[in-house]
């Protein structure tokens, strides 16, 4: 994989659960990352005392994040439905000549925020909220 552009990397979401995503309006910045928990099953029979762990077992999960420029499209006026609804809707999230990561996420936090001299720019965190599916493109 080679260098990539930053702005390659999308948030889409289903707007209205048809299937449908559309990429999240005005997010400049943009991350995902992917997490599992341990679980420990070291005892006194490890070999030489090293940790063991268990395969297959935890917690999966994964979170994105981004910021951008608020332009009050129907992207942003649905994830404002979503979070304040409390829905859990699929989204996408397209990460240049790697993939697309698809499922149900939550949004858990958006922020607004502006200066005087400056532009009004937001800020969303959402938790993965079920199976994400991969693609491979």
């Amino acid at each position: 994989m080679g260098v990539q552009s930053g702005r390659d990397l999308l948030v889409k979401v289903d707007l209205t659960g048809d299937g449908s995503f559309e990429t999240v309006a005005g997010l400049r910045a943009t991350r995902i990352s992917f997490n599992a928990e341990t679980v420990d099953v070291t005892s006194l029979e490890s070999a030489g005392g090293w940790r063991e762990l268990l395969a297959g077992a935890g917690v999966k999960s994964a979170s994105i994040s981004g910021s951008g420029v608020f332009r009050d499209a129907s992207t942003d006026e649905r994830a404002r439905q979503i979070f304040f609804d409390g829905e859990v809707p699929q989204f996408q999230v397209v990460i240049p000549d790697f993939g697309v990561v698809q499922g149900p996420f939550q949004i858990t936090g958006i922020e607004y925020a502006g200066s005087y001299n400056g532009e009004a720019t937001y800020e969303l965190t959402l938790a993965s909220a079920g199976v994400l599916g991969f693609t491979a493109l």
